[in-house]
């Protein structure tokens, strides 16, 4: 989370893409035309609120599993933390929960990708899905401690692995919960790859079907500036959207005494640096922010160059904006580079939708969170103008997305933000994300089963 941070000309394995090497997510690129197809509708609507006597044996089962279990959760969490694996590498982190959930006596079946796997608990509808991204940043552990990241510029500086600690836990507690209980269905656990790269190892997840017949998805990200023992929800978008925009300026170049004889290609450049913005935002008030993040023309002081390269990134927590995104981009160019003269092409790389939330999935996880963590344990979640890759769950099926403090009160220490070389959290946490995923997970089970049993 936290925006675009893969880079989509990387090599290795290409998340996102079929076999046989097609994209799921194509990149549209634009000149002076049109742009790709139109984007699928959002995913349905749930209704209804959790019943909560289901919620409160799921607790009295978290408690004994964290009672029995949580010196080996922070074990677990400390092993990921100091082995960081990259997107598309996670093989020892996609090895490591494989052992651990196979020793649980569960089946848990490895991506085709080769990183990530799925697990099922319990038998038969309606499912409900749970997800942790495992994967790792390209960045140096700034943090002395005994679990610091031993490899070399890479680090778990954005809770992955906590996330994946969590959904570990999720699964001791629900063993206890959906054997020889009452309540029926399966809950689904989704270790997802390649979550910091673009578009996501959501992608993967979906293509290979893991979210057919999934009525409702769930899951939670670290958060820095919350408190530990609060959780943030919000309904709509929580996040935003996020492409890489790219425009590459042409002209027939000279010297700097003669301007007026050639193209300015570099005052073409201010112009869109400056006024696209501007005119964006003129389009769609509030809801379209591109921001450029690198500007390069020409090496000489006295030569007028003849192309020039800025790349940026478009974000919007307003989903019909997106879809309309790359022509609005176009047309703010076209516009602002009138009478320059210069020629232009633009390369809009779709990245990740905005996370929805489902307005009642979001009430199910701020009802299981307030009679797990407490009545005053549930905050409203600032929007973020960052993208994740929940993004294209729920695009196909209802779900929430939430935010689970991490920060240490005791003693207190800086707020820092994700994706700080010094990022760490308070490991109470852990516990906290267990008990309102798993209850959450039931909750959703039994509110779908008694709303099928009162429609029959």
């Amino acid at each position: 989370m936290g925006g675009i941070s893969g880079d989509p000309d990387a090599g290795g394995r290409r998340p996102g893409h079929r076999p046989d090497g097609t994209s799921l997510a194509p990149a549209a690129t634009v000149g002076n035309s049109g742009w790709g197809s139109p984007l699928p509708a959002p995913a349905r609507r749930l209704a209804g609120v959790p019943p909560p006597s289901s919620v409160n044996a799921t607790l009295s089962a978290v408690e004994q599993v964290l009672d029995e279990h949580s010196a080996n959760l922070v074990a677990f969490r400390r092993q990921l933390h100091a082995h960081p694996e990259l997107s598309g590498q996670e093989y020892a982190t996609t090895e490591a929960v494989l052992t651990q959930l196979s020793a649980l006596g569960l089946r848990p079946v490895r991506l085709r990708c080769g990183t990530g796997l799925v697990c099922d608990i319990g038998a038969g509808d309606p499912v409900v899905a749970l997800r942790a991204d495992i994967d790792a940043l390209a960045m140096p552990d700034g943090k002395e401690v005994s679990y610091r990241s031993l490899v070399n510029g890479v680090a778990h500086a954005c809770g992955h692995d906590v996330h994946t600690t969590v959904l570990l836990g999720v699964a001791m507690a629900l063993l206890r919960v959906l054997t020889g209980s009452a309540v029926t269905g399966t809950v689904r656990l989704i270790f997802e790859p390649s979550e910091e790269s673009v578009p996501g190892g959501a992608v993967d997840v979906v293509a290979e079907g893991w979210l057919d017949g999934v009525a409702a998805i769930f899951g939670l990200h670290c958060d820095p500036k919350l408190d530990v023992g609060l959780v943030a929800v919000r309904p709509g978008a929580i996040t935003s959207a996020a492409d890489l925009v790219q425009i590459r300026l042409k002209g027939p170049g000279g010297h700097t005494a003669r301007p007026h004889l050639t193209v300015d290609l570099l005052g073409a450049m201010g112009r869109i640096l400056t006024e696209v913005p501007v005119r964006l935002e003129a389009r769609r008030p509030g809801s379209l922010r591109l921001v450029f993040g690198s500007a390069h023309a020409g090496d000489a002081g006295n030569v007028i160059p003849a192309e020039g390269l800025v790349r940026g990134t478009l974000r919007t927590p307003d989903r019909d904006a997106w879809a309309l995104a790359p022509g609005l981009v176009e047309e703010a160019v076209a516009d602002a580079l009138e009478g320059t003269g210069a020629t232009w092409e633009i390369e809009h790389h779709r990245g990740v939708p905005p996370v929805v939330n489902d307005p009642a999935a979001t009430d199910v996880v701020a009802a299981c969170a307030r009679q797990a963590l407490g009545k005053h344990a549930v905050a409203v979640a600032e929007h973020s103008w960052g993208g994740d890759s929940f993004s294209w769950y729920t695009e196909k099926v209802p779900g929430s997305y939430f935010r689970l403090g991490v920060h240490a009160t005791a003693p207190a220490g800086p707020r820092l933000d994700l994706h700080a070389s010094t990022f760490d959290v308070d490991e109470a946490a852990i516990g906290h994300g267990v008990k309102v995923l798993a209850a959450t997970a039931v909750a959703m089970l039994d509110q779908l089963t008694t709303t099928t049993e009162s429609a029959d």
